[in-house]
């Protein structure tokens, strides 16, 4: 499994029901585990960014489509990175020349 960062930022509707908000991340988990994605943690913040979640997927197709089924509700645009642990990128350093 490949790890993933996505940057959210709510949309004019999202921030209209923001009440929603932890609702809607428990149906956002639900529908990435149909994806075979698992959504290790989700944190609210402040600052140029409204919330990120970090996830575990099978590949990159499987996470586009994630952001694309949550980007189509209308409530959030997604940025999303793939992110490398210490060993993963040792082992990408490692065949450098």
């Amino acid at each position: 499994m490949a790890t993933y960062i996505s940057m959210v930022r709510f949309t004019d509707q999202g921030i209209r029901q923001i009440k929603q908000t932890t609702e809607r991340a428990k149906a956002l988990s639900a529908m990435a585990s149909k994806l075979g994605i698992k959504i290790k943690d989700t944190y609210w913040t402040m600052g140029a960014y409204d919330a990120v979640l970090v996830s575990d997927a099978p590949n990159d197709e499987a996470i586009t489509a994630l952001a694309l089924n949550l980007g189509s509700l209308g409530n959030v645009r997604t940025e999303t990175m793939r992110a490398y642990s210490a060993d993963e990128i040792k082992q990408i350093l490692g065949k450098l020349s």
